[in-house]
């Protein structure tokens, strides 16, 4: 059995307002922050400033102001999420293989820098320096096809763009370190 003093402890001041009532109003959720409307601008108070006689000034809601820009949630019915997204937009598995994508190009490029330094030490043939420029141009090949492809295909469907990282990943395999030994 609960004791009035009891129950006071499990509501706050106000809880039987009607106001706050909300069980039948439903409200869709939000799917973007709130836009900051500009506060109107302070007119005096009329009351002050007039006299007995003189004929009631406008109120501030009959001054009229400047017009608005609509807000998005008065321009009917919501959109379902995936309509609102565009095209180009990806979800958490697209994300998710962008990185792992990603990860395999940084480690392309480390299996060609390697192999690079590996074929200074070969005594080849070759000028150090023109070693050493095609070194650094292999290895940034493979973090310049990605950048550039999540770049060129940015408003394109997703599915492109992983069919182009995929021919990205065929392309700049590090052969040179594969085919020396990548473990000795």
């Amino acid at each position: 059995m609960s004791t009035p003093r009891d129950d006071d402890a499990l509501s706050w001041d106000g809880d039987d307002d009607p106001t706050l009532d909300v069980r039948g109003e439903q409200t869709p959720p939000r799917t973007h922050p709130p836009v900051a409307e500009e506060p109107e601008p302070l007119v005096p108070s009329p009351a002050s400033t007039r006299s007995v006689d003189a004929a009631p000034a406008p109120v501030a809601s009959d001054v009229p102001t400047a017009p608005q820009a609509p807000d998005a949630t008065d321009a009917g019915p919501r959109e379902d999420a995936d309509d609102a997204r565009p095209s180009g937009a990806m979800g958490n598995a697209g994300l998710v293989g962008i990185g792992m994508v990603a990860a395999t190009f940084l480690l392309f490029a480390v299996g060609w820098l390697v192999a690079g330094l590996r074929l200074l030490d070969a005594g080849l043939p070759v000028d150090d320096v023109a070693l050493v420029a095609l070194t650094i141009g292999a290895a940034l090949a493979p973090p310049v096809w990605f950048v550039a492809t999540l770049a060129l295909t940015r408003r394109k469907a997703t599915w492109l763009r992983f069919v182009i990282l995929i021919v990205g990943l065929v392309l700049l395999v590090p052969w040179p370190y594969l085919s020396t030994g990548a473990l000795v």
